[in-house]
């Protein structure tokens, strides 16, 4: 961790971030990998870590609001700058808001879909599924994470990988879930497809594109 000239800390985020993550995510003021510790923590100790935690000035210039969407965008994705960049090119490149269709970009991840299907519980662990080869494509395995869905895509559990432990036990946890409204769940198939892309409300409500757009267009 590195204290920056703007008042608050700067990390170097791998795409597999592997240190203090309870830290992190109390740093940036929400669970940015998904986990029920970190909501616990959170409630009980909403404030930065660290001796000044609790009394740390909420005041932060305008850059450092935007660098700090921007790192908190790439540690929820899991995603290393060069990636991020290349996602944040492509949108601006792309007609309409580039901050939606950077939103939009990142969510057709299939990593970022096998989570949102609630095929797992964490995006950390859908890249885990994928890397592990145990997510495929309208039937034909697909292990790369950044791998793109389009609309009518159909993701599934590869059918050798169902009797793993973690897709036997989904049944449970499937009972009350509902994705979001771009995508069409079968809980006794653990399969799903895509019905369109994602909009307005159904992008992730916690990231402030426009602030990454900003910092970008400095």
């Amino acid at each position: 961790m590195v204290r920056g000239r703007h008042g608050f800390a700067a990390y170097k985020v791998m795409a597999r971030y592997t240190g203090p993550k309870l830290k992190l995510s109390r740093r940036f003021g929400q669970a940015l990998f998904g986990t029920a510790k970190e909501a616990k923590v959170l409630q009980r100790r909403n404030y930065p870590p660290g001796q000044h935690g609790p009394a740390a000035s909420g005041r932060q210039s305008e850059y450092a609001l935007q660098l700090r969407e921007k790192q908190k965008a790439k540690i929820m994705y899991g995603l290393l700058e060069r990636q991020f960049r290349k996602y944040f090119s492509e949108a601006y490149k792309s007609s309409g808001d580039t901050g939606v269709q950077l939103l939009q970009l990142l969510e057709r991840r299939l990593d970022n879909v096998v989570y949102r299907l609630g095929l797992a519980s964490t995006r950390a662990q859908a890249r885990q599924l994928v890397n592990h080869g145990h997510v495929v494509v309208n039937g034909r395995r697909v292990d790369v994470p950044s791998y793109r869905v389009k609309v009518n895509d159909v993701i599934g559990v590869k059918p050798q990988s169902s009797t793993l432990t973690h897709f036997t036990t989904l049944a449970k946890s499937l009972e009350n879930y509902q994705p979001l409204t771009w995508l069409e769940l079968n809980k006794t198939a653990l399969s799903g497809r895509v019905t369109g892309l994602p909009e307005g409300s159904q992008l992730e409500q916690t990231i402030s594109p426009q602030l990454i757009v900003e910092f970008y267009s400095r």
